[in-house]
């Protein structure tokens, strides 16, 4: 496999480079020709001690020298030769912390084997001869940051591509210049880099000298070291890894059909009973059961952490599966041919919950948990219910009672000012069009004249027609308030039930004033509205708005369900049958279900219904199941309407059914991440990559316009 090595110290300038328990370093360097001297009939020959003790000392110093090419050679084959390389290449690699800057610019361009332009080996992307003491004295006397960057191929690497001559280095690093400087985040009219090429024996490198004219701008990070290599390993290996991913679109496909056939194999023996996960289907049981109760969006990104740690431990027990683990293990093998062309160290392979190209599969177990839930879930998924406002104005109209009947044969013309009654009946002729043409602004004047005479049915009818969004009455909240607290303030219960409710919710415009709710509410209540008992126990039952009092909340349903009261006994019946809120008791909940369902609850309906389908809490009953489903699809209630056609389907579905449906998903995922180009490589190059390219090439002394044809409108 080829690889490239890339390391990038940098000196900070300003101060002194030298270290003095490095010396030794220095000395043998300086004199290594002599002293060191190899003699080329005896480069085989086992390292000598001097050698072995400088290579301890180096590893001691500068332990990352352990990943460098002439390292390896020498674990290999620790001959003279090779320990004579590594000795070399370590300490050029270290040399910014043994030497001063312009010594060190001057030794990559002098010393021996560098490939010399002239009179010195240093080149850049300008084609003007360099001054080699003009240019060290720059670079020693300059006060921020030099990077010194060391680029090194293998010898067998080198001669296949190319790069053993100082020009193809040359024409690599002009090309690739802008991209390292937007590394080191330096301007690329700011960049200065000098380069030398050392054509060693075995590994052929070449050495950088990288610095801003601005002192105060670049820096490099990991990332962008990580980011400077990988655009190098691909240029220089550019058709090896056209190659390398030729054989990757032919492995891909292999993954493919492995993981899907290996998959496809977990699958048939789930279903066959032949493999069983306890495991996933108690923790899948677990979500499905918390997510039944939660509000909101039931996505992964949204769930607390509890519940993230339920998805990711059943994702997890997925990937323990033999022939899942063996796709996954697959999966990763692509991503990591290519990594390894640029990388020493390949990250740590992530777990399956942890791989964000399988995240998807996190919403897939919770939507699979969702399912289950409504599945096995008996009440009606949208329950949520409120006193029908008609009703309270059909009820509000009886306390009219016998002043009402009083305009019984009237025409419009002869009612009365000073029947506060006759004109409330009157108003409610015209609202509603009863016998007379409808007109909105006739019953407006008929129900102010009426409520300014004390009548609170008047002004509980007004109020609510300002709120009613009527094309004929402009809508004005603060008009509605005032009518509306005026009939509350005059005893009428059906106004302060409502006042109660648009307060404690803050709904129509009007805003929240909890403590004003309650105190209408209870107002109600204690004229026996059995509204604003179910209005008040639901809050307390809720504890959004006000404290959570379960017990206040029962003890307000019993009462209101025995004043038949629909929602009450349904709401009742759920109580009680769920056993979270109130002691549980089947026959008092199925009691409270049926009366509820008697009167017209279709959500009653549905949920007897379900019970009786399911057999669930009560005997199994096909025929009782029909009867309340019709009675809530004629209501036009579609679930209801859904189960009537599906009597006879499997209901409640099982965890092991939704564990086999998630092993679909997961296979869905694999064949996704699976398929790629089946011929050559897909390069997609945008209009800010275009502009990037133009932008290099001029920087390279190009034309903006070179190499693009001209095209004319005739």
């Amino acid at each position: 496999m080829p690889r490239l090595i890339f390391k990038c110290p940098y000196i900070k300038g300003g101060t002194s480079a030298a270290c003095a328990h490095l010396e030794n370093y220095v000395q043998y360097m300086a004199t290594r020709n002599g002293v060191e001297r190899i003699d080329p009939g005896r480069d085989g020959w086992q390292a000598t001690k001097r050698q072995k003790e400088m290579i301890k000392q180096i590893l001691r110093d500068f332990p990352l020298s352990r990943g460098i090419f002439e390292y390896e050679d020498y674990l290999v084959t620790p001959t003279r030769s090779n320990a004579s390389e590594f000795i070399t290449r370590a300490l050029e690699d270290n040399y910014d912390r043994i030497a001063k800057m312009d010594n060190y610019l001057n030794y990559i361009a002098t010393r021996p084997r560098a490939q010399r332009i002239g009179s010195h080996g240093l080149f850049t992307g300008a084609e003007d001869s360099l001054v080699l003491a003009q240019i060290a004295e720059v670079v020693a006397m300059h006060p921020g940051n030099v990077w010194l960057p060391i680029i090194s191929l293998r010898r067998e690497d080198a001669a296949r591509l190319g790069y053993d001559k100082a020009d193809e280095w040359k024409a690599l690093l002009s090309k690739y210049a802008m991209d390292m400087a937007e590394a080191m985040k330096i301007p690329w009219e700011d960049f200065r880099w000098y380069a030398a090429f050392h054509d060693e024996a075995h590994h052929p490198h070449v050495h950088m000298v990288c610095f801003s004219a601005d002192p105060s701008k670049g820096f490099l990070t990991k990332q962008g070291i990580a980011q400077i290599k990988s655009g190098l390993a691909k240029e220089i290996f550019r058709q090896d890894l056209t190659e390398l991913y030729q054989k990757q679109t032919q492995r891909r496909n292999e993954l493919n059909t492995d993981a899907q056939a290996a998959l496809r194999g977990v699958i048939e023996e789930m279903q066959s009973g032949n493999i069983q996960n306890a495991h996933i289907e108690e923790w899948l049981q677990y979500l499905a059961d918390r997510l039944r109760f939660l509000s909101g969006k039931k996505q992964y990104g949204y769930l607390k952490a509890p519940l993230k740690a339920v998805v990711d431990e059943i994702v997890d027990e997925l990937a323990k599966d033999p022939r899942v683990a063996s796709a996954y293990n697959l999966w990763y093998e692509l991503r990591e041919d290519v990594l390894r062309t640029y990388k020493d160290d390949l990250p740590e392979r992530l777990p399956l919950s942890e791989q964000k190209e399988f995240k998807r599969l996190k919403n897939l177990v919770i939507e699979e948990a969702v399912k289950l839930g409504q599945r096995q879930q008996v009440f009606h998924p949208d329950d949520i219910q409120d006193d029908d406002p008609a009703e309270q104005a059909e009820a509000a109209s009886s306390f009219a009672g016998e002043q009402a009947k009083q305009t019984k044969g009237h025409s419009p013309d002869e009612s009365n000012a000073g029947q506060g009654f006759a004109q409330y009946a009157l108003g409610k002729k015209y609202r509603d069009g009863q016998g007379v043409e409808r007109n909105i602004q006739k019953a407006v004047e008929l129900f102010t004249l009426a409520a300014k005479q004390g009548n609170s049915f008047a002004a509980f009818a007004l109020g609510k027609m300002f709120l009613s969004n009527d094309a004929s009455l402009p809508r004005d909240e603060a008009a509605a308030l005032n009518w509306i607290t005026y009939a509350s303030e005059r005893g009428n219960q059906f106004a302060q039930c409502y006042l109660g409710k648009l307060l404690l919710k803050g709904a129509d415009g009007i805003p929240q004033d909890t403590n004003a709710a309650l105190r209408w509410l209870c107002a109600s209540v204690d004229q026996g509205n059995v509204y604003a008992e179910y209005a008040l126990a639901m809050a307390y039952l809720k504890g959004k708005i006000v404290p959570k009092d379960a017990l206040k909340a029962l003890e307000l349903l019993r009462h209101a369900s025995s004043q038949d009261n629909q929602f009450a006994q349904y709401q009742l019946g759920k109580m009680m049958l769920q056993g979270e809120e109130a002691p549980k008791d089947v026959a008092t909940a199925v009691h409270w279900l049926t009366v509820s369902a008697m009167h017209g609850n279709q959500y009653a309906q549905y949920t007897l219904g379900k019970l009786y389908l399911l057999g669930k809490d009560v005997e199994k009953d096909k025929d009782s199941a029909a009867k309340w489903f019709q009675m809530a699809a004629d209501q036009g209630n579609e679930y209801a309407q859904y189960f009537l056609k599906h009597m006879d389907d499997p209901v409640g579905q099982s965890t092991a059914a939704a564990v086999i449906t998630l092993l679909h998903s997961l296979a869905n995922i694999f064949r996704e991440q699976s398929q790629f180009p089946t011929s050559g490589i897909v390069v997609a190059v945008d209009r800010k990559l275009l502009r990037k390219i133009k932008a290099k090439k001029i920087a390279q002394g190009h034309k903006a316009d070179d190499h693009e044809p001209k095209i004319g409108l005739q």
